[in-house]
């Protein structure tokens, strides 16, 4: 079940469908990654979201089906190893796990023009500091 932090932040998406935990087993499977519970339990509830996240952030999270799509048409693997995009800021930054650190992976923003993973800043340790930051930049 979605945490309630979580559902307050995002009050001003439009939410997709619900997902099931198969599919989002299918995308860890093809992604290589254990993805975050937090995030994990929002999609099984919205599966991706789209809209604002306080006054001055949008966010755009993609469907399980479109990150294994997504991360395959930007050829993430091959010029960002180690991050996982799961979705954008509906401009030039994309939103990622960052799969090179061990246990629960970060979430950083990393601008889709680039190829040299040092680019990517962190936007949160966990999926609702994430959502926190982006609710509370100015």
């Amino acid at each position: 079940m979605m945490d309630e932090n979580i559902r307050s932040l995002l009050v001003g998406m439009e939410s997709g469908l619900p997902t099931t935990r198969e599919v989002m087993e299918k995308a860890e499977a093809e992604l290589r990654i254990k993805l975050p519970d937090q995030y994990i339990d929002f999609m099984l509830e919205s599966n991706g979201a789209e809209g604002n996240v306080g006054a001055k952030s949008y966010l755009a999270i993609w469907s399980a089906e479109q990150i294994v799509q997504l991360n395959e048409a930007y050829a993430v693997n091959d010029f960002t190893p180690g991050l996982v995009y799961f979705g954008s800021d509906g401009g030039g930054m994309a939103y990622a796990f960052d799969n090179r650190v061990e246990g629960i992976p970060p979430i950083v923003e990393f601008p889709f023009e680039s190829i040299h993973v040092e680019d990517a800043k962190l936007c949160g340790n966990t999926f609702i500091e994430f959502l926190q930051n982006l609710y509370n930049r100015n």
